[in-house]
């Protein structure tokens, strides 16, 4: 990556539409700074030693003076947007986070050999790891501890309870204060909350109020931990590269959910303690990991903060007043209800026809497992089509594989296959749903769109279960399946027709400048 400096003469995009129609092949030139009024004055190849203003058709390899100019060049795609002003300054593009401005156009290093993204990325994946662990290491505890079901249920709750009531105000610090800061500070307290658990089970007492003091408290540093590093990606990540990014982070929280499950439980087989103390050695690891991200992870604040509840309702404030988000979130909200309901109707599906807990777990795993290859690939996909595309072919693709489940119940492979298909499309999903944020969101708003986002899928996924079972205690599980693939139907049908994703927030690949500032115009598509 190249040194983030920013060209002196503040230039923005109505600074290049001033200046003549350049010739094909050549670069657009920049006014001179402290010249005002004065017209650019192309290169001339016969004065030796004078520094060219513009980058010349015939001498190949020089790289243009101004950031700008740099940007504006339509003979130079896929390379980065070099000045906030190319990026986000047009009035008709609101909501768009601005790009700090590089002093030279240079090729975009892959993702591996971008220190601070992978220090990040390996970071945040160490304490993923550690906290899909512990969740399943604390209610296991507390069963093979006091025989309780009830008890091993309130520890769970507590761990989960936080991703509800820690999400607006986590979203207001991790906008408010240092981004690293709060990463390292949740993962040294992860870490602490592990050793004293370590020691307390060590010591033969399983207090449950101490447990469930620690699993809320776990819980409501990881949702810090998780805000900050999500908002803190644009900042180490080039705005080209974020679909690949994401599709990175996506696939690493598949992958530390699907490994973090049976290692949590595996370390409790072993010993009571070990899952505490392998997560307390994978925190710290995080946060050495931390200390060795050199960029800054978050610009400027300007001014006093203000009140709490002030900052959440500018936040809610910000997303009510777009359109597409606003959409895309109810979308995920509704499909978060439906599948959470159809995991409790398979469940009862496959127990009336006298299966086995192996085919409820074998199923799952492969909705996981597809997840993951999803979110593997999510990057290849968000990078050829438009977000609209992908949101509406998202929910058209679940509602085709959400109707034939019912008719499946019985046949084990069939009903893999489809949830395997299905956890697919929600990789692919969460990768386009992660890069509308990031790019809909201005830098100082992003924990909050963040933990709306948050919010809303987690609220949303509690009430599946819920939902599904009165429908089951109603009916069987063939005719809820069906009920639940109706509603995704409807769903699909409404998105369709949705005034709000009809029209893409953001310009996006393959769009190209038209008339007028913030305009564009859609080629080849």
């Amino acid at each position: 990556m190249t040194e983030e400096t920013r060209d002196g003469s503040g230039s923005a995009v109505g600074t290049v539409t001033e200046v003549p129609e350049p010739t094909p092949g050549s670069t657009p030139e920049r006014a001179s700074a402290g010249r005002p009024g004065t017209a650019p004055e192309p290169a001339s190849a016969g004065r030796p030693g004078t520094a060219p203003e513009s980058a010349s058709a015939g001498r190949p390899g020089t790289a243009p003076e101004s950031a700008s100019a740099e940007s504006a060049s339509a003979g130079r795609p896929g390379t980065a947007p070099e000045s906030a002003s190319a990026e986000s300054a047009s009035a008709g593009r609101p909501g768009t986070a601005p790009e700090p401005a590089s002093a030279e156009s240079a090729p975009l290093l892959p993702l591996r050999r971008n220190r601070d993204f992978t220090l990040l990325w390996g970071g945040a994946g160490l304490s993923l790891l550690a906290g899909r662990a512990t969740a399943v290491a604390y209610p296991l505890t507390v069963l093979w501890a006091t025989g309780s079901p009830g008890d091993a249920g309130l520890v769970g709750t507590a761990l989960l309870l936080p991703m509800l009531l820690m999400q607006l105000p986590g979203g207001v610090l991790v906008d408010r204060y240092d981004r690293r800061r709060i990463m390292i500070g949740a993962g040294l307290g992860q870490a602490l909350i592990a050793v004293v658990v370590t020691a307390l089970l060590l010591s033969g007492r399983t207090w449950l109020w101490a447990l469930l003091a620690a699993a809320f408290a776990e819980g409501a540093l990881g949702v810090l931990h998780q805000l900050a590093e999500r908002a803190a990606v644009p900042a180490v990540v080039p705005r080209e590269q974020l679909p690949a990014a994401l599709t990175g982070n996506e696939a690493r929280t598949r992958g530390a959910a699907i490994a973090g499950q049976p290692l949590g439980s595996g370390l409790v087989a072993l010993g009571a303690s070990l899952p505490y103390a392998a997560a307390a050695v994978s925190q710290l690891a995080s946060v050495i990991c931390l200390f060795g991200v050199r960029g800054k992870l978050q610009q400027e604040r300007t001014g006093p903060p203000a009140r709490l509840g002030t900052e959440i309702r500018e936040g809610l404030v910000w997303m009510w007043r777009q359109p597409f988000l606003r959409a895309v979130m109810t979308a995920v909200a509704v499909t978060n209800i439906l599948f959470q309901g159809l995991n409790l109707a398979v469940m009862a599906g496959i127990q009336e026809r006298h299966g086995t807990p192996f085919e409820v777990g074998l199923v799952l795993s492969l909705s996981g497992a597809g997840g993951l290859v999803g979110a593997i690939t999510g990057g290849w996909w968000n990078t050829r089509f438009p977000l609209r595309t992908l949101v509406l072919g998202g929910l058209l693709a679940w509602t085709a594989f959400m109707v034939p489940v019912a008719a499946a119940l019985n046949t084990p492979v069939l009903l893999g296959a489809l949830f395997a298909a299905s956890g697919y499309v929600g990789g692919v999903f969460n990768v386009a749903g992660g890069v509308l944020l990031v790019r809909a969101a201005p830098d100082q708003l992003r924990g909050r769109a963040n933990s709306l986002a948050n919010l809303v899928g987690s609220g949303a996924m509690a009430a599946g279960p819920v939902a599904a079972g009165f429908l089951l205690e109603s009916t069987d599980a063939l005719r809820t399946a069906l009920a639940l693939s109706a509603v995704m139907a409807l769903t699909a049908l409404v998105a369709l027709a949705s005034p709000g994703l009809r029209k893409a927030p953001f310009p996006e690949p393959g769009d190209t400048p038209a008339d007028g500032p913030g305009k564009t115009s859609r080629k080849g598509r």
